[in-house]
Order: C-alpha cells, then sequence, then structure tokens
C-alpha cells in the first residue's frame, strides 16, 4: 500500500519531467529561449527534482524505520543473531550430551554454508 502510493508519486514525478522537458521545447522552437538555455533549465530543473526525490526517498526511509522500531518487529539483524546463538546452544548441548558424531555433522554443514 505504501509502496503503492510511493511508485506512483514517483511516475508523476516523471510525468512532471516529461511536460517540463516539452515546454522548453516548445519555448526554444518559437524562439523565446536559446538552445543553450533551454538545456541549462532541463539541467537545473533535473537536478532540483533528483535532489529533491533523494530527500523523500530518505524521508520516507527514516518515517518507515521508526515505525517499524515503535511496532517493536525485530529486523533480519535480529533473527540472523538470534539463529546464531540457537545454533551455537545446540552444539553446546550435544557436546555436553556426548553426541559427538552428530556435532561434527553439524559443524561441516555450518562450514558448508
Amino acid at each position: 500500500m505504501i509502496t503503492d502510493m510511493l511508485r506512483k508519486a514517483l511516475l508523476a514525478g516523471i510525468g512532471v519531467q516529461e511536460k517540463f522537458k516539452g515546454y522548453i521545447d516548445d519555448l526554444v522552437k518559437k524562439g523565446e529561449l536559446s538552445q543553450s538555455q533551454g538545456a541549462k533549465l532541463v539541467k537545473e530543473w533535473t537536478e532540483a527534482a533528483e535532489k529533491g526525490t533523494a530527500e523523500v526517498s530518505k524521508s520516507f526511509t527514516d518515517v518507515l524505520q521508526r515505525a517499524l522500531e515503535s511496532m517493536n518487529i525485530p529486523s533480519r539483524q535480529d533473527f540472523e543473531r538470534l539463529n546464531r546463538k540457537v545454533q551455537s546452544l545446540s552444539i553446546r548441548l550435544k557436546r555436553l550430551e556426548g553426541k559427538t558424531e552428530e556435532l561434527e555433522e553439524e559443524v561441516a554443514e555450518e562450514e558448508e554454508v
């Protein structure tokens, strides 16, 4: 849902950019702007639009990150850290139980990954 809104906003921005270029091209054809002036305006506007898009994207990412943190949802790194911890504890448990064969197989499997 949020990604759809962001995608629509970006597509709208692309449409505006195309209309702006068309407007500048018309002014150049009418002789109201030189070719170099038109190119300069398009370049300046494109750079400003890209900067604005990057800022919006960063703001969106920041807001999304804060929302996920406030909902206390674990990150991928959290899951990976817990998985490593569980694997480590499983190996220690098998050592304590004296199951060395299974331990050796598991260590070999982990080394392959």
